[in-house]
């Protein structure tokens, strides 16, 4: 036998978690980076319509830009941290699920063609938080519950 371990063999990480990550925590850092992607492609479109605009659009364009693009930084750094199985991971992504309802809302709100995009945005992020809380994916971050210790939650 070779010395590289067969990805189906259960191994144990940083967190003390043992076993193969979880199909959920894949799919929930999937949906991250989809959205911190999104968010990337949102944040380069509005740095280049303000860079190409006019007066207050330029620097109204140029700030949205900037700060979407750092934004952007919140689910993808998540998406990391639930693919390398690190515990602080899911706060950043309920966080960023959170705050995308009202934005999925809002699209939801217009008459445009606003209306499909909000639908996927609620789909997503609904998925998500279904993903995150889950037992299985709390179990492969080494969360412990409320009031449990490691060996009670080992049992």
């Amino acid at each position: 036998m070779s010395s590289e371990q067969n990805p189906a063999q259960e191994t144990t990480d940083a967190t003390g978690a043992a076993g193969p990550r979880p199909r959920r925590l894949t799919y929930a850092a999937a949906l991250s980076a989809l959205e911190g992607l999104a968010l990337l492609v949102g944040g380069v479109w509005m740095l280049v319509f303000g860079i190409t605009g006019d007066g207050v659009d330029r620097q109204t364009g140029i700030t949205g830009g900037i700060t979407v693009l750092v934004l952007a930084l919140l689910p993808l750094l998540a998406a990391r941290g639930l693919l390398l199985r690190r515990s602080w991971s899911r706060g950043p992504a309920v966080i960023t699920q959170i705050l995308a309802l009202p934005v999925a809302y809002n699209l939801l709100q217009a008459d445009s063609a606003a209306i499909p995009a909000g639908i996927a945005l609620a789909v997503v992020a609904v998925t998500s938080l279904v993903l995150l809380v889950h037992p299985a994916t709390t179990r492969a971050l080494g969360i412990k519950g409320p009031g449990r210790t490691r060996e009670t939650q080992q049992r």
